[in-house]
């Protein structure tokens, strides 16, 4: 084969991997500017600034008020003992609604689907996931906590359902999963597991 055409395949080959490179070069890096469009959809369109004038409106403002009724996202709707566990950041010492046979049966299902994995179905702190990690040792792991101590009944219940709701430590809060209602079901039942490791019943 002339020397000519090995050259020629030498270029073109490398001419090939140019637009690889770029591509492994677009995916490890960062730009200040502002990616290549392919499709003008979304990505470029017209819109103001907060506190921008705008002519749309009759009153000349971009920034429009809340339609009447709306409700704040972070606002407590109802008792707030119930919704928050706590009032003036005292937790609340009782439970704020009779727990019926019905409620401890739903906390009992919840307990199982979003505690137990880590706190064991008795509360021991002993759930496949803190026994997995156990078995793994790579010293990174916070051991749940065991819910029948006696430092854990003695927090209210108002600090149970809290701990829930947003979390503790290294635990997430789980309050966008699990409504009010099911929390304080929850507490409820925790109660009841530390109730049935004293080996007494009580109502």
């Amino acid at each position: 084969m002339p020397r000519m055409f090995k050259s020629v395949g030498i270029v073109l080959t490398l001419l090939a991997l140019i637009p690889l490179a770029l591509l492994v070069k677009a995916r490890v890096t960062h730009s200040p500017l502002p990616r290549l469009m392919v499709v003008f959809d979304m990505d470029n369109q017209d819109r103001y600034e907060a506190q921008q004038a705008s002519p749309f409106f009759d009153d000349g403002r971009v920034m429009r008020a809340p339609p009447e009724g709306t409700v704040d996202r972070d606002a407590v709707v109802g008792d707030p003992l119930y919704a928050d566990g706590h009032v003036d950041s005292v937790w609340a010492e009782t439970f704020p609604r009779p727990l019926d046979d019905a409620a401890l049966a739903r906390g009992r299902e919840r307990y199982d689907v979003f505690c137990a994995p880590c706190h064991g179905l008795t509360g021991a702190g002993d759930g496949m996931i803190a026994r997995r990690a156990d078995f793994l040792m790579e010293g990174t792991w916070t051991p749940p906590t065991d819910l029948r101590t006696e430092a854990v009944r003695a927090r209210p219940v108002g600090h149970l359902y809290n701990t829930i709701a947003n979390g503790i430590r290294n635990m997430p809060a789980y309050g966008p999963q699990i409504p009010v209602d099911d929390r304080w079901a929850v507490v409820g039942y925790v109660r009841a597991l530390q109730i049935a490791a004293e080996g007494r019943e009580e109502r």
